[in-house]
Order: structure tokens, then C-alpha cells, then sequence
């Protein structure tokens, strides 16, 4: 059986602005959940999904390449934030949503001041190649394609599959406050 859903949500500083596609009815909240887990000065490298991870960031970098925008960078503290919330969302602490985005940015401007945020998730399960399908689905989608397309220049993405083998994706995008 495979099943795939995907979400998006964006922030701007100052605006407070949060939003979620159209199509998405998630509600996103304010209180604290275990899916903003704060950023070590040592930030974790590598997960077990890391090879996934960066198929995902290949893939929206050369999506941003064909549409001249300029690459991604790919920030481990920022990836440590959605890799949390992939985790969240794999063992059911959170349900699939945004739910923490809030937090996530709150912890993520502690180390990079940033003006604008977004964030895209997705789910998926039974297919062959996760990462095609997940990017598929966000490119197919214009909410999360504005996130894709955005004005950012940093990213993290977090990959986790759990025990069902259900995946779960989180990429978080920052336009850093300097450059």
C-alpha cells in the first residue's frame, strides 16, 4: 500500500505569520513539544537516514538550479531541528503536522538570525524510492512549492523511518538575516 501526504507551513520574523496550504486543515500551535529539541554547540552529522537526507537536498537544489535560483545550503543545526521533528512525528509524540514550528525557528534564530522561515513535511509509505516521491509531492503541490522556490539560502532536513516503515520528512528553510 502506498500512501503519501505532505504539508507546508511559513513564518516571517516580526509578522508572526504561520500558514498551512489550503489543503491542509493542521492547526499549528504555540506550546512546547518534544520536537524542538534545543541546538548543541556539537551538532549531530549524521543519522541513519543521512544518505536519505541529502538525496532530498540534492534534489530541491538541482529543482532550484533548473529555475535559476541560487542553491541551498545545507545547515546541520538546522537539520538537527527537523530531524527532531521527523523523529517526533515517527513515534507518534506528535501527530503528522507542524505542530513546534514555533519552537523549531525559536531555537534555530538562537545560532543563525533569520527573516524569513518555512517549513515543508511529508509522509510516505510503500514506495520504492521515498525521497522521489516525497520532493515529487512537494513540487506538485504550490504551497509547498512557494517554500521550494522561496527566497531562502540555508536548509536542514530531517529523514526518520520508524518501525511501520513509514517515512517521515522535514525540511526547514531560513533566509538568514545577513546575506
Amino acid at each position: 500500500m502506498q500512501k503519501l501526504w505532505a504539508g507546508m507551513a511559513l513564518g516571517v520574523l516580526g509578522g508572526g505569520l504561520i500558514s498551512c496550504d489550503a489543503m491542509s486543515t493542521a492547526v499549528l500551535t504555540t506550546k512546547e513539544t518534544p520536537s524542538a529539541a534545543p541546538i548543541s554547540a556539537k551538532t549531530a552529522t549524521s543519522s541513519p537516514h543521512s544518505a536519505l537526507e541529502q538525496s532530498v537536498h540534492q534534489q530541491i537544489n538541482q529543482y532550484r538550479q533548473v529555475h535559476q535560483l541560487p542553491p541551498l545550503t545545507l545547515d546541520p543545526r538546522i537539520s538537527e531541528q527537523a530531524r527532531a521533528h521527523s523523529q517526533a512525528m515517527a513515534s507518534g509524540k506528535v501527530p503528522f503536522s507542524h505542530q513546534g514550528f514555533e519552537q523549531r525557528v525559536k531555537a534555530i534564530s538562537r545560532v543563525i538570525p533569520y527573516r524569513a522561515s518555512a517549513e515543508n513535511v511529508a509522509f510516505n509509505l510503500g514506495y520504492s524510492n521515498p525521497v522521489e516521491q516525497a520532493v515529487e509531492g512537494w513540487i506538485k503541490s504550490p504551497g509547498h512549492r512557494i517554500n521550494i522556490e522561496g527566497e531562502y539560502n540555508l536548509t536542514g532536513i530531517g529523514v526518520v523511518k520508524n518501525a511501520k516503515g513509514e517515512y517521515y520528512f522535514t525540511q526547514i528553510f531560513i533566509r538568514r538575516l545577513w546575506g
